[in-house]
């Protein structure tokens, strides 16, 4: 009763807000898709239409970022406004872990203010957060709470890890999907399964673009690849690696066309599988992009979100706010020999840039790295008749989407929720050149940048570094001894971020 009640408040509360509450709210969430992996960024070779359209129709950003180089950080900051490094145990997660974000009784997160607010909400895809209190190994033959559903999704249908990581199920609201009580499900991430296949020990049962490159991916074998983790049973569950993209489409249009029936908005965070390995891509597109392997998962991410978009416009949700994303910056050569080094040879998935505010030069980096382009990462909002059409070079974080989209929807943020967020609407919708003040960036090395306009900071060991990025795009020239006052300045208000004063 008191859900409902505090959800008839926000949604009258929204009436008088100084934007219209969007009808429904789409979060497409890429992994590993780096600034100018597609068409839309620049990539003639990767055919994106449906990516470019809606760029063509919405506003693409040049200057905006994840809050760290990795997916389980990213992901946590993106739904609980908070970065990361803030907490213990947010690093990249083993498939069997305890679920890392708060519940809505704890904290209240981006999905239960949304929630409390009047939209349904639903978690489709990668998850990779975590499941169930930790006190105890997973039984995944039963329901595993807390889970997307505690922290405040009403319908979830989630991987629980990555494509590579076991369990290599589907799970939905809880329960995998396909179990079968007599083929228990059992996973491990330190002692293989007596009997069961290993790709270090059965070469000959892999895909040939399956092979892996390194200790890492070379545990159980499903659907001919090998993953992390050693898993066995549960084989009527198993998913398909090429059937993926598909399943989890599937199961959107399926939320969109329920939420249509109900006459209810919605928000919908939809976290693609693709372009993370293992790189399978279904038939139909395979050879559709000039990089191989890598860009014909690239076109098939782009056509989840033409499907997306076809069932927004069916269901008469044409109006809604989309907002297009990735968990991080690039990787071309990720644990498996699946050709993308030589089929992606020439291609920077950080390049071409030569927009915005940058003047020559070009971006470097990747996933797992501190440079800009671990963390710039593609971004286009598109909500018709609210976002100005064009390029933005405005600097956005991603860590501030929830307090905005909360705020957008009328929904009250409790005083403790959303720490690190700030309400960055008018950057979204064009209104604001200038975007956010400052923002952080990390990597899994433990290793924390600012940025502030044009200039970044970050410290290693007993070295300051400090770069123009207007001048020096690619990081390659440290001016910290050179502007040693504005090193000081950075310096200290870095630390004054991590101490916890809060952003302007």
């Amino acid at each position: 009763m008191f859900r409902q009640l505090l959800g008839l408040v926000f949604v009258l509360g929204s009436l008088w807000a100084a934007e219209p509450r969007p009808r429904a709210i789409v979060l497409f969430y890429a992994d590993d898709l780096g600034f100018a992996d597609t068409s839309a960024y620049g990539c003639t070779r990767v055919p994106c239409p449906h990516t470019e359209r809606l760029a063509e129709q919405g506003l693409l950003f040049t200057d905006a970022h994840s809050t760290h180089s990795v997916c389980t950080p990213s992901r946590y900051s993106l739904l609980t406004g908070e970065y990361a490094w803030r907490r213990r145990g947010t690093g990249i997660l083993p498939g069997d872990a305890k679920l890392i974000l708060p519940t809505e009784q704890e904290r209240p997160s981006l999905p239960a203010l949304l929630r409390c607010a009047g939209y349904r909400t639903a978690a489709i895809g990668k998850w990779h957060l975590g499941l169930g209190r930790g006190s105890a190994p997973i039984n995944w033959n039963a329901p595993i709470a807390p889970g997307p559903n505690e922290v405040g999704f009403d319908h979830s249908f989630i991987m629980a890890a990555t494509g590579d990581r076991v369990p290599c199920v589907f799970l939905r609201n809880g329960c995998v999907v396909g179990a079968d009580p007599a083929d228990p499900i059992e996973v491990s991430y330190r002692t293989p399964f007596a009997g069961e296949p290993l790709g270090s020990t059965h070469p000959e049962l892999l895909k040939p673009y399956a092979h892996s490159k390194g200790p890492q991916h070379n545990g159980a074998i499903v659907d001919g690849i090998p993953r992390i983790g050693f898993m066995r049973g549960g084989r009527a569950a198993l998913w398909k690696d090429q059937d993926i993209a598909d399943r989890l489409t599937d199961e959107a249009i399926a939320f969109i066309a329920d939420c249509a029936r109900q006459q209810t908005p919605f928000f919908l965070y939809f976290a693609a599988n693709d372009i993370h390995v293992p790189r399978d891509p279904h038939p139909r597109f395979v050879g559709r992009s000039g990089l191989g392997i890598r860009g014909d998962v690239t076109v098939q991410m782009d056509a989840c979100l033409g499907r997306l978009r076809e069932a927004l416009e069916a269901h008469g949700y044409a109006d809604s706010l989309i907002i297009l994303s990735s968990d991080n910056g690039p990787v071309i050569d990720d644990g498996y020999d699946d050709g993308a080094l030589r089929d992606c040879a020439g291609h920077n998935p950080v390049a071409p840039m030569s927009m915005g505010r940058v003047r020559d030069g070009k971006l470097e980096g990747g996933k797992y790295g501190i440079m800009e382009g671990s963390t710039r990462v593609p971004l286009i909002v598109c909500w018709p008749g609210h976002t100005r059409r064009g390029r933005s070079a405005a600097l956005v974080s991603q860590v501030d989407f929830a307090r905005t989209l909360a705020e957008l929807a009328g929904a009250e943020v409790p005083e403790g929720a959303l720490p690190d967020s700030r309400n960055c609407l008018p950057a979204l919708l064009g209104q604001d050149a200038a975007g956010v003040p400052e923002l952080i960036e990390s990597n899994n090395g433990g290793c924390l940048a600012i940025r502030r306009g044009r200039y970044k900071y970050y410290r290693r060991g007993e070295t300051d570094y400090l770069f123009d990025l207007e001048q020096d795009l690619g990081e390659q020239h440290n001016k910290a001894a050179e502007q040693p006052e504005l090193t000081a300045e950075l310096r200290a208000l870095l630390q004054e971020r991590i101490a916890g004063k809060a952003t302007p």
